[in-house]
């Protein structure tokens, strides 16, 4: 989500199902707003309802999942 499109109007926390979304105003805030605003701006917009993928429980406490795994290449689909 483009920080700067967010309304702070909580619709988007309990769609989450790792709980993955927080107040800006939690210690490291500005690194994901700045990391949403860049991403937001470069990839497509999802305007669909993709499928789950079957081991999203086993990410849902894995730390260090942005530092090993993330890609700054848009994601393809489904």
């Amino acid at each position: 989500m483009h920080p700067d499109e967010c309304i702070d109007c909580g619709v988007c926390e309990p769609e989450c199902p790792a709980d993955a979304i927080s107040d800006d105003t939690c210690d490291d805030a500005q690194k994901w707003i700045d990391i949403n605003r860049e991403y937001a701006e470069k990839w497509p917009n999802i305007n669909k309802m993709g499928t789950r993928p079957s081991d999203s429980d086993d990410w849902k406490d894995v730390k260090g999942k942005f530092e090993k795994h993330f890609s700054p290449n848009p994601g393809k689909g489904s």
